[in-house]
């Protein structure tokens, strides 16, 4: 069985050195100049901090598409992938915006839609949002024939849940019992989860940044790369990633 790739999550680019892949906001690239070394980067959308923080999104897909475009033209990073700038469902986040779930989905269909439309140089991440197992099996319905055989595609709405990990298998199992050929990618996804050999089986990758608040909660800087190097080698342990993975790759 292959096993689930995994993307550290980093508040500083210039720490993605480190790893040989990495997940880094659109909010930490923006206006970069200074090549990244690291040859798998994904781009998120910065999706959580601006609803949470702005209740919609600040930049148009346009916006984020040109942003995007230019810091993989002129080198600054070599992006595998852009997460589409989905919209989350969980209750909070529908009371942030005043939306109801089928709302939010469609919101997430037309901006993955919009970026797609930009003709950009690698592939846009859709993202599958819902909070009941079946509002997931609904939003791909709702996707139709844009989602392909074999698509990468983020699960969203599930990092809040890590505590339960039952119910993070109940959402990836909705989702695989009508689409088992979905390459799936789990947001924010903790160890807690990752141990479970049924989520692990069922995500083709998945990213955390729970390193971060985990050393804030208990007193360290949570900004740190030897944290982030600390956290990378707990989840080798967990998904039996290859040494050289958290290894330092360039001196620090």
């Amino acid at each position: 069985m292959e096993k689930t790739l995994f993307y550290i999550g980093l508040h500083h680019p210039n720490h993605a050195a480190q790893f040989p892949r990495a997940c880094i906001s659109i909010n930490a690239l923006r206006g970069r100049k200074k090549p990244i070394q690291c040859g798998d980067v994904l781009v998120d959308s910065a999706a959580f901090t601006e609803l949470a923080t702005h209740g919609s999104y600040r930049h148009p897909p346009s916006v984020y598409a040109a942003e995007l475009r230019r810091l993989h033209i002129e080198g600054v990073v070599k992006i595998t992938a852009a997460v589409a700038q989905d919209y989350m469902c969980e209750p909070f986040m529908l009371e942030k915006t005043g939306m109801t779930v089928e709302q939010h989905q469609q919101l997430t269909i037309e901006r993955y839609d919009a970026l797609l439309a930009e003709d950009l140089p690698f592939s846009i991440l859709p993202v599958l949002q819902g909070y009941s197992p079946y509002d997931y099996v609904k939003h791909i319905s709702m996707y139709g024939l844009r989602l392909s055989l074999g698509a990468w595609v983020g699960v969203g709405s599930v990092c809040k849940r890590n505590g339960n990990p039952e119910t993070v298998l109940s959402v990836l199992s909705a989702i695989k019992n009508v689409r088992p050929d979905l390459r799936l990618h789990g947001f924010g996804v903790k160890t807690t989860s990752l141990a479970h050999p049924g989520i692990r089986k069922m995500l083709y990758s998945s990213d955390s940044m729970a390193w971060s608040y985990a050393a804030r909660i208990e007193g360290r800087d949570g900004n740190l790369l030897q944290e982030a190097l600390n956290f990378a080698e707990k989840i080798q342990h967990k998904i039996d990633l290859p040494p050289a993975y958290w290894q330092p790759q360039l001196p620090f």
